[in-house]
């Protein structure tokens, strides 16, 4: 007896100095906690001296960001837990049918993301502070509750914007507004390194964050899901539940549980006097959301909105004349963080039964997508779904009845061997069918974001959604595989893909001289269809090593070097031919600074470098001049305001460049500035509307509906379809059609001097939500198209292809106005 008192007594000091051994924020960042942002090394540091020092937090490094900062998780919950957290998670996973062993019952697996945007600064504060109180103060929570921390899904923003906060703020807090650190610079701390916002990016997984946090986020598939986020300074604190639209996916459960949620919530919010709102601005049905993709896997998704954002400094003075400091914004983030792991451990046992239904109800309208296409765009589809973990297949069907996507409607589809088939009967179906649906269930028009994403539009492929189980095959993967050749006269390549792009790119910079055709050409029994790639022997002597370096570089893009053996065409051109031209290397300028938007600029430089891999320069709008344009041959100006940037004298500047051969690729509102300018062909479409001699009658209207008015005259990211002049080289690789994601209601005429590429002739909405008041302007319009002017041209590009680089399908058309349009 006297033994085992020794024994609990000793056991009680080790945990009595095991606990003081670990410090609070403020005693290890050496500061108060709150009076000063942490920057990221510091917060590893803190995580790290919280797992040497408690038995109930552990550490996963997950990956780095493309400036090298770490990315990391941290599991908090009891010491038994942690020891068996393997076996959690394989059990909480055959709930969700991807594991088979005994199922999860009484543990809740509550997931907290913070500062994805990274000048929303006070979530990672947040995420410190209740990681220190979870292990010091809530642990009785962690016995039935996993919790999971990613402390920072964007430190390069993050650091951006820590960074140049401490360099231009005063000694001492300002809270005016106007003060400069309230204010930042053009390129702002809440996008990531490629200024990609990263909560626009769960689904799509450009960005490398996004791949490697997807990695580990499916290895637990949690209960709950919280995105902290914060809003503009004057706003009160927003929680869950969600606005309408849902997404008509999500359950009852998940719905009513956000309430139960957000109760809790209130009761915190109320003792202490605090502001908030719930059921407004923020919805769930966009996929690519830190809340909705999420609840699309089966979790309670949701986001929490603090006031603050990048204007809200150390403290700022808000409209109704209080100071928001940060310390009151990482309190009420760690409230509502704390609130909602405490919900989770009362309710493991509905979190566990409810999560399990989710995986279990299988009642979709569609069972089975079929698409086909060329290789390339089948395997860049195949790398997205592998990212999600989701099954795909192909099938032996010859034919399949159901909604064929081009026709839009209900038909058949004559199904090639080079398919991919998609079945809805597996654990991600309900992703399945929120990523590949034809046309969005839209319950209510005021939205968030984009309304449309269809993937087989997306991508460019032909696709039907059946109603049927369809009979699968194993599927390959379908990797072209070069070989030395010999007897060549010159090698091609296809040019149907970006990846084609890419090769290009590779070719150029290893000095390769690479033609390319205008017109159809039948050689040695080879079709080489406008724009495919022609790489001549005899404009390659200058590489010693030519066949060889031929074959490496078409491995390393996993393409087949077919090649031909005469210069002489069986049907259309031959090799020597005008028609015959060669690609030259690009000096290419992007325009930046103030006025263009960074989201667009981040799009065309994640292009260049990520998708091409091909040299540029980004130039200051003040360098814009004839001396600095002499040293390029293509200008892209990305999405932006203009009208200050190019005035009159720039833009005769610019005029006088193009006609001496340069190139400019306008893109979305960019082009607003020449449609204003006389000089230029490219004109705004205006409502013709014939004159009303009947006496006007002013109707009454509701200061209630005013919103909803609004909204007529808005698109929020439909899908039209697009007719397609593929003779011309902006259109070389596609098809007669193209579906175009059109996000705004900027309309111009077809060009009366020029070439209108891709034109959209019916107003047909095929998916997604476009205004009442927006259609008829979009009858007959240009969505890209080319302007001569001199030896140079201009590249309207009316819609984005690069939008969030996820439109895989419009990549090309940019890549064809930097090579192919000469």
């Amino acid at each position: 007896m006297r033994f085992q008192i020794i024994l609990a007594t000793f056991l009680i000091s080790c945990f009595s100095i095991f606990s003081q051994n670990i410090q609070s924020p403020s005693e290890f960042l050496g500061y108060p906690f709150g009076s000063e942002f942490t920057r990221h090394h510091e917060v590893v540091d803190y995580f790290e001296h919280l797992a040497e020092n408690s038995d109930n937090l552990k550490l996963e490094k997950y990956g780095k960001t493309n400036e090298r900062r770490v990315l990391q998780i941290a599991y908090i919950s009891s010491k038994s837990n942690l020891d068996n957290i393997e076996s959690i998670r394989k059990q909480h996973l055959t709930n969700a049918q991807l594991e088979n062993t005994t199922s999860l019952q009484d543990k809740a697996i509550v997931w907290l993301s913070y500062n994805v945007h990274g000048n929303e600064a006070s979530a990672t504060e947040a995420s410190i502070l209740t990681a220190y109180k979870l292990i010091t103060e809530k642990k009785e929570w962690l016995e039935n509750t996993i919790v999971i921390i990613d402390p920072c899904l964007n430190p390069d923003g993050r650091d951006r914007y820590v960074n140049w906060f401490n360099q231009v703020k005063n000694r001492n807090i300002n809270p005016n507004p106007l003060a400069l650190e309230h204010n930042e610079s053009w390129i702002q701390g809440r996008p990531n390194h490629y200024l990609f916002d990263l909560n626009r990016d769960w689904a799509w997984t450009t960005q490398v964050e996004s791949q490697q946090r997807l990695k580990v986020y499916n290895k637990w598939m949690p209960h709950i899901h919280v995105d902290f986020h914060e809003q503009f300074y004057n706003n009160p604190y927003y929680f869950a539940p969600a606005a309408e639209p849902f997404h008509e996916i999500i359950t009852k459960f998940q719905r009513d549980f956000q309430n139960e949620i957000g109760k809790n919530h209130a009761r915190y919010f109320d003792e202490n006097g605090w502001l908030y709102f719930t059921k407004e601005s923020f919805d769930l049905l966009y996929p690519s959301y830190g809340d909705t993709y999420p609840t699309f896997n089966g979790a309670i998704g949701m986001t929490y909105e603090q006031a603050g954002h990048g204007k809200a400094g150390l403290g700022i003075k808000t409209k109704e004349g209080e100071i928001l400091t940060l310390k009151d914004r990482l309190i009420h983030h760690t409230t509502t963080g704390l609130s909602t792991v405490e919900v989770a451990s009362k309710n493991t046992q509905k979190l566990n039964s409810e999560f399990k239904k989710y995986f279990n109800n299988r009642t979709f309208k569609y069972k089975s997508y079929v698409l086909q296409g060329n290789s390339d765009k089948l395997n860049a589809l195949k790398r997205l779904l592998d990212r999600h973990e989701i099954k795909y297949n192909s099938t032996s069907s010859k034919e399949v009845t159901g909604f064929v996507y081009k026709k839009n409607s209900t038909g058949k589809l004559k199904i090639t061997s080079n398919n991919l088939s998609i079945t809805t009967n597996q654990p991600k179906g309900k992703l399945v069918e929120v990523l590949f649906e034809p046309k969005t269930v839209i319950k209510d028009s005021l939205t968030y974001d984009i309304t449309s994403w269809s993937l087989p539009y997306a991508y460019g492929l032909d696709a039907v959604a059946t109603k049927k189980n369809i009979l699968d095959k194993s599927n390959q993967v379908n990797t072209e595989k070069p070989s030395l050749k010999n007897n060549v006269y010159a090698y091609t390549f296809d040019w149907n893909h970006i990846s084609d792009a890419a090769l290009l790119s590779d070719l150029l910079k290893n000095k390769v001289r690479v033609r390319t055709t205008s017109k159809e050409i039948k050689n040695s029994s080879q079709n080489l269809s406008p724009g495919s790639l022609i790489v001549t022997k005899r404009d390659n002597k200058h590489l010693s090593n030519f066949d060889k370096l031929i074959f490496e570089i078409s491995k390393k893009h996993r393409k087949k070097n077919n090649h031909i053996t005469t210069g002489l065409s069986e049907k259309g051109p031959d090799l020597g031919s005008y028609s015959v031209t060669e690609i030259k290397n690009t000096k290419i300028a992007v325009l930046g600074g103030k006025g263009i938007s960074t989201l667009s600029y981040g799009e065309v430089r994640y292009f260049l470098e990520q998708d091409l891999n091909y040299t540029y320069s980004a130039i200051k709008i003040n360098d814009l001049s004839e001396r600095s344009l002499s040293k390029f041959n293509v200008l892209i100006l990305p999405n932006g305001s203009y009208s200050s940037i190019l005035n009159t004298k720039t833009l005769k500047i610019l005029k006088a460049w193009i006609r001496k051969g340069g190139k400019v690729i306008s893109i979305s509102n960019a082009n607003q500035v020449f449609a204003s300018s006389k000089d230029f062909g490219l004109t705004t479409k205006t409502s013709k509307k014939k004159k009303d001699t009947t006496k006007t009658i002013v109707k009454k209207r509701s200061y209630a509906d005013a919103e909803r008015e609004q909204i007529k005259s808005l698109i929020t990211g439909a899908i039209f379809k697009t007719d397609v002049d593929n003779t011309h080289p902006l259109g070389f690789g596609y098809e007669k059609d193209y579906f175009t994601l059109k996000l705004g209601t900027n309309s111009y005429d077809f060009l009366k001097r020029g070439y209108n590429v891709v034109t959209l002739d019916d107003n047909t909405i095929v998916s997604g939500f476009a205004g009442s008041k927006t259609l008829a302007n979009q009858k007959r319009s240009l969505i890209f198209g080319t302007e001569n002017m001199g030896s140079g041209k201009i590249v309207y590009l009316i819609d984005n292809p690069l939008f969030r680089g996820f439109w895989n399908n419009g990549k090309l058309f940019f890549a064809n106005a930097l090579f192919m349009v000469k």
